[in-house]
């Protein structure tokens, strides 16, 4: 299956989760395992050398735990607020609908050398969820190898927002609308 094919499978829903957006939905390219192994592969051949890969809850674990697997990496959840155990480092964001927080364990790199990250997300929208993600890696003293989303909303500036909180982060879209 080609690149193309499989992410021809994202079905778009209007007004969903709420009026007015366009949510992009992954269930069908996940439901289908080559057009899946097709987006990881693409994904964990990263620009940039990376020893784990960050997922953001929800469907950025998805793909993100896939590439870690692949790549004999570990990977990293980056979870909503209140779901992780343990000691936890928090930030906040806002959506584009919205505002919400993230979290990650404090000690999500203990044990690893340089800690270098794929930051692996379905959607850029306003860009909030991936600062704030970047910034908890950045608290840990953790690198950022290269970010990679799915698809990028580009009329909402999410890169642009990345670009100036984190500049020289390579970023990388499959799929820009």
């Amino acid at each position: 299956m080609e690149l193309s094919e499989a992410l021809g499978l994202i079905r778009p829903v209007p007004d969903f989760p709420i009026p007015g957006v366009l949510f992009q939905d992954i269930a069908p390219l996940l439901a289908n395992p080559k057009a899946y192994q097709v987006i990881t592969s693409e994904f964990g051949n990263s620009r940039s050398p990376f020893n784990l890969v960050a997922g953001v809850e929800s469907r950025g674990f998805i793909l993100a735990s896939a590439i870690a697997l692949d790549s004999e990496v570990g990977f990293i959840p980056i979870r909503k607020a209140g779901k992780l155990p343990g000691s936890v480092i928090k930030r906040e964001y806002g959506l584009e609908y919205g505002s919400d927080a993230l979290e990650m364990h404090s000690d999500a790199f203990i044990g690893v050398k340089d800690p270098t990250v794929l930051l692996v997300d379905d959607v850029l929208a306003t860009g909030g969820t991936l600062i704030a993600a970047l910034e908890l890696i950045h608290d840990l003293n953790g690198n950022i190898g290269e970010i990679v989303v799915l698809l990028e909303i580009a009329d909402l500036g999410g890169r642009e927002r990345i670009s100036a909180a984190f500049p020289g982060i390579e970023l990388r879209a499959l799929v820009t609308i």
